[in-house]
């Protein structure tokens, strides 16, 4: 829905030159600084992990797509108030709406994986199965990039493989598809990761975090009117993905707001930090969400992951910080050549 003002909105088509763009946190582009993509890509996670707890305690009342409607008007409202309250009428402008676009239902389709299988799974489970997603961004950047990958990496990302079967155990009993759904979501955030360095990088954080609302207010809003219009046969076992629209109670719209807050600090935060450094500079950094996520289920739900889990963790952390360590050292070797030859 637009804003009923004349003024264009962040998302308008006519970018504003480069020379009078507005420069700044918040303005897109700039050289990169690794130290504060670092910073905000931890405070950013442990905002996303304390958001999905309290995204669990809301899940036995509001449906998946009800909340990310709710949830991304809310985010609606306080980025039209921060964007005013930053630049007034000189707003930042998306440079390619089509890459804005992308990058959002990219964010949306991983988000809403992640999120349908919060009341089923454990915290520490999803943060596992979403955390093979270096692993796909090694294997995505040699099938669409045709970026070299070594038998060193292959294994490597074999190993990720394995340290996500070892928690997701599809050969025990108690094994359900929802378990999958984590893992789905690391495809999608790994082709989110690289679709905002490659093609997204010079774009204001708050016209990315416009772009996700958005897709997320079209999505959940579609949701609700079709879930509620035509019914399904899941309704009943599985409420929270197959239902549309429930009454809401005050506490639960309260809860929404929080998680709105989180969110949308957390967007803007990591849209921030991988327009700020490489992908493969942060990979290490960004596995501290399983620690979050681990530390949050434990702190409101009382669960702890098993010796299984915690291994699988391990050996996924592991295998994927040595994929993306391995992309940094390929990349200096072209810089130490070219240094030698010119000397």
């Amino acid at each position: 829905m637009r804003p009923e003002r004349s003024e264009p909105t962040p998302l308008a088509t006519d970018a504003p030159d480069a020379d009078t763009a507005p420069r700044g946190f918040l303005s897109g582009g700039g050289r990169d600084n690794p130290a504060l993509a670092a910073v905000l890509m931890v405070g950013s996670l442990g905002l996303l992990g304390l958001q999905d707890a309290l995204v669990k305690f809301t899940s036995d009342s509001v449906s998946l797509w009800a909340f990310q409607l709710l949830r991304s008007s809310m985010n609606l409202g306080l980025l039209l108030v921060l964007s005013r309250v930053l630049w007034g009428r000189d707003q930042p402008r998306a440079r390619r709406m089509w890459a804005v676009a992308l990058r959002s239902f990219l964010l949306v389709g991983s988000m809403l994986l992640l999120f349908g299988g919060i009341p089923y799974l454990s915290l520490a489970k999803i943060a596992a199965g979403l955390y093979v997603f270096p692993l796909f961004i090694a294997v995505l950047s040699y099938v669409l990039l045709r970026e070299p990958v070594g038998p060193r990496r292959i294994t490597a990302i074999v190993a990720g493989f394995a340290g996500a079967l070892m928690i997701l155990q599809p050969a025990a009993d108690d094994f359900s598809p929802v378990a999958l759904m984590p893992v789905g979501a690391a495809v999608c955030y790994a082709c989110t990761i690289l679709t905002t360095r490659s093609l997204c990088r010079d774009e204001s954080p708050v016209v990315l975090a416009f772009g996700v609302a958005l897709a997320f207010l079209f999505v959940g809003g579609s949701g609700v009117i079709l879930l509620s219009i035509v019914p399904t046969p899941y309704s009943e076992t599985w409420p929270y993905l197959f239902t549309g629209w429930r009454p809401l109670e005050f506490a639960t719209l309260g809860l929404i707001a929080v998680c709105s807050c989180l969110n949308l600090a957390a967007n803007i935060g990591l849209a921030k930090a991988y327009q700020s450094a490489e992908a493969s500079w942060l990979a290490p950094f960004d596995y501290s969400y399983l620690i979050f996520a681990t530390f949050w289920g434990f702190y409101f739900f009382g669960g702890f992951p098993n010796a299984l889990t915690l291994a699988g963790m391990a050996v996924i952390a592991a295998s994927g910080g040595y994929v993306a360590w391995r992309e940094r050292q390929e990349k200096r070797l072209p810089r130490a050549n070219l240094n030698r030859n010119l000397r």
